[in-house]
C-alpha cells in the first residue's frame, strides 16, 4: 500500500513538473532569450535631424508598450499617451504599434497611431529605431487596417533606464 501512494506521489509530481516546463517553453521568455522588456529614456529628431522631443518608451514582459513623450501637452501638439503592443521581429529587432488620441486643441480630434521599428544593442542597454506616424478619424478611421494620413518618420536613440 505504501508502495502504490509512494508511486501516485511520485507520478503526479512528474506530471506537475511536465506540465510547467511546458507553460515556461511557451512563454515569451522562451521566444526572446535574455530579453524581457525595459524602459528607455530616448533623444526624437525629426525626418531633417532636428531634435523633435524626449521620449520613455517601456517594453512591458507582456508584450505591452507604453510611450510618454516630452511633447504630448504641446506646445504646438495635444495628444495623450501612448499604449500598445510589440513583438520580436527578427535577432535583437522589435517591431511594435502604439495608439493614442490627439486632443480638440490640435487641427483636429482623432487617432495617431505609431510605428515603430526598434534595434536593441546586443547588451540590450541602447536603442535605435524609427517611428513612423499616421493619422485617422476620431469618428470613423481603423488605425487597426486602414493606411491613414502620414504624420512624419522620426527617428530616435536611447538608452536603458537604470534601476
Amino acid at each position: 500500500m505504501k508502495r502504490k501512494r509512494l508511486w501516485a506521489a511520485v507520478g503526479a509530481f512528474s506530471f506537475l513538473a511536465t506540465v510547467g516546463s511546458l507553460a515556461l517553453l511557451s512563454s515569451p521568455e522562451a521566444k526572446n532569450p535574455g530579453f524581457s522588456g525595459g524602459s528607455y529614456l530616448t533623444v526624437i529628431k525629426d525626418a531633417e535631424g532636428n531634435f523633435a522631443s524626449r521620449s520613455i518608451i517601456t517594453l512591458h514582459a507582456d508584450h505591452t508598450m507604453l510611450a510618454v513623450d516630452s511633447g504630448q501637452q504641446g506646445p504646438t501638439n495635444y495628444f495623450g499617451s501612448q499604449l500598445g503592443t510589440w513583438q520580436q521581429a527578427g535577432n535583437h529587432q522589435i517591431a511594435a504599434r502604439t495608439m493614442d488620441f490627439c486632443y480638440p486643441l490640435s487641427p483636429a480630434p482623432g487617432i495617431a497611431r505609431a510605428d515603430y521599428a526598434i534595434r536593441l544593442a546586443p547588451d540590450r542597454r541602447h536603442v535605435t529605431g524609427t517611428i513612423t506616424v499616421s493619422a485617422f478619424p476620431l469618428d470613423d478611421g481603423n488605425p487597426q487596417e486602414e493606411e491613414g494620413t502620414p504624420i512624419g518618420t522620426f527617428t530616435f536613440e536611447g538608452e536603458w533606464i537604470k534601476p
